[in-house]
């Protein structure tokens, strides 16, 4: 008898909350900086300071939450959000609307932090996190076709912190404490009687990896921090039209993360990291050099469909360089600084430079991160089983053990390996021939698996 599935709706709603800020950024700086009168790179520095206390709070709180509780945090970082957010929209003070949007960013940090915590440890992650994503694209559509049509500098601003607002009751739900996952209590058991490795595994690698990921965020969002004032500026489009063409690539986004579910792992991870990144790369710099309306659309909604499928994988890559998640931690934390980095990185490259150097630049910098990373994926994450072989071999609980590092090297059949005879040992010491294949669907089937 299999439990039912549940879907962890207080979590999608709290995902949601924390990654409406970096969805909603270009709309957010280009409105800053028309109506609060800044410079093109003061406003996407006001941007870069909101990402930037974003990734300080997964700093700070990623290994507070189960002492705090997820209740507690979560309601401290939407009500953090709420009161910067709001701040910020409603007043016209330059220096007040900084401290807003960093107040609002560590909120929305910190209920990311959460979200993500919680997702954790969640019977099914990724239909968690992939939920979360699915719901924050289409908030995010939503107010990109809404708000260009109404005037003020901080409507983007106020639309998070009701949703932040809006969110406050689910945490009810919410337990006290986070609970510790099947795979961590089994980290916990080894550690404690000293089977746990404790040396960082894949060291090189995991380096290369987080540095390759900085910059790559980094050139994500330093397009996406200046993709508002690209269309208004060069392509010459209204901030409507703009707008829907944000809101169409956002949907092409939600295809990109529903197509990177179902390719699985198919095609391994260094293809997909490497081919993608480099269709990433081209979209950048058409987008950048866009001068009308289909060259802009398609490069932007081309780009957001690539890059969630990217992304996924690099994400997945990260998580198998170490069975206890260590490496997953610092490479989404280098991310992090990227991201922050990025809208500030945009807005002085193309006033310094142009739009479509800028792109030129990004495009190159994209397509010398791929190397590395693809590197890596060849390296380190060539060890997944396909979707077909996992299900084969026990499911899920089989591809956690083939994707983890610290599992002993033939521990698990490889692709195509044949099947292996048992042979029975008697207690005598005398061999008993084999009696058949070994059932490895049987042997890996967890108790409750599918």
């Amino acid at each position: 008898m299999y439990a039912p599935r549940t879907t962890p709706w207080p979590l999608v709603a709290l995902f949601t909350a924390g990654y409406l800020a970096p969805y909603l950024l270009p709309t957010t700086v280009g409105r800053l900086e028309r109506g609060l009168d800044l410079t093109p790179t003061q406003a996407g520095g006001v941007g870069s300071l909101l990402l930037l206390s974003s990734a300080t709070a997964g700093f700070l709180l990623a290994s507070r939450v189960e002492r705090a509780g997820a209740r507690t945090l979560a309601r401290l970082g939407l009500v953090l959000a709420a009161v910067g957010y709001g701040g910020a929209a409603l007043t016209t003070s330059v220096p007040a609307v900084v401290a807003g949007a960093v107040v609002g960013g560590f909120g929305s940090g910190t209920a990311t932090t959460v979200a993500a915590t919680r997702i954790a440890a969640e019977k099914d992650p990724h239909r968690a996190s992939t939920l979360g994503l699915l719901s924050v694209s289409a908030l995010a559509g939503v107010v990109y076709l809404t708000v260009p049509h109404l005037p003020g500098h901080g409507l983007t601003l106020a639309a998070i912190a009701l949703t932040a607002l809006a969110v406050w009751p689910l945490t009810a739900r919410l337990p006290g404490g986070t609970a510790r996952t099947a795979a961590q209590a089994a980290v916990g058991s080894a550690e404690a009687d000293g089977s746990g490795a404790g040396r960082l595994p894949y060291r090189r690698s995991g380096m290369v990896l987080a540095g390759a990921m900085l910059l790559w965020s980094l050139a994500q969002n330093a397009l996406w921090g200046v993709s508002g004032r690209i269309g208004v500026g060069q392509a010459h489009l209204s901030e409507p039209a703009v707008g829907v063409v944000f809101a169409v690539a956002l949907g092409a986004g939600l295809l990109g993360v529903l197509g990177a579910g179902a390719l699985g792992s198919r095609l391994g991870r260094a293809l997909p990291i490497g081919g993608g990144t480099v269709v990433i790369a081209c979209c950048i710099a058409l987008s950048a050099s866009a001068t009308g309306l289909g060259s802009f659309a398609f490069g932007e909604i081309a780009w957001n469909t690539f890059y969630p499928v990217v992304l996924s994988y690099l994400i997945g890559l990260a998580a198998s360089l170490d069975a206890r998640g260590r490496w997953a931690v610092l490479v989404g934390s280098a991310s992090s600084l990227g991201t922050a980095a990025g809208p500030l990185t945009g807005s002085v490259l193309s006033a310094q430079a142009g739009f479509p150097v800028m792109g030129a630049v990004l495009a190159v910098g994209l397509l010398l991160v791929a190397v590395p990373m693809t590197g890596v994926a060849l390296h380190a994450g060539g060890r997944a089983l396909l979707p077909g072989a996992v299900r084969r071999r026990g499911g899920h609980p089989a591809a956690v053990v083939a994707a983890t590092t610290g599992t002993p090297s033939g521990a698990v059949p490889e692709v195509g390996a044949p099947e292996q005879p048992v042979v029975e040992i008697a207690l005598d010491g005398a061999a008993v021939p084999a009696r058949g294949e070994y059932d490895t669907a049987a042997a890996t089937q967890a108790p409750g698996g599918v």
